[in-house]
């Protein structure tokens, strides 16, 4: 599994939006020149963020994009499927029937672990630590 080049800009874009002051309405523009992504790009990415009650979308002169949850109940894992759509290290794990291999297959079980360490470390990934800790990068680096 390869993360495209849209979850890696939500995830930057949710990033940025958990950086702001609670509730900050943050225009598209700000975020797309702040993270380097190409704002129509982001607009397409947002929306599907939208849709899936991560970020909230304002219209009008002020609009732009909030957080729609604390940044402590939004993780990586929520981003990436609500961009890519579910997260499967190997077609075996879509579903039982998807692999006419699973039941005999000794890597099956090998997969199963791999993909469920994987989504722990995604699921416990919130925006709220990772803010957190770009802060202290940039301290660190000025």
């Amino acid at each position: 599994m390869k993360l495209t080049r849209g979850g890696e800009y939500g995830i930057r874009g949710v990033l940025y939006l958990a950086q702001q002051d609670n509730g900050k309405v943050s225009m598209l523009s700000a975020i797309a020149k702040a993270q380097d992504v190409p704002p129509r790009f982001l607009a397409k990415i947002f929306q599907a963020l939208a849709k899936a009650g991560i970020v909230k979308s304002h219209r009008g002169a002020k609009g732009g994009f909030s957080l729609a949850r604390p940044p402590a109940e939004v993780t990586m894992k929520d981003v990436i499927e609500a961009i890519e759509g579910p997260i499967f290290l190997n077609v075996c794990l879509m579903g039982p029937g998807e692999c006419t291999r699973d039941k005999i297959c000794p890597m099956h079980i090998v997969w199963e672990e791999a993909q469920e360490k994987m989504m722990g470390v995604l699921g416990r990934a919130n925006f709220a630590e990772l803010a957190k800790a770009e802060r202290q990068a940039q301290l660190t680096i000025a």
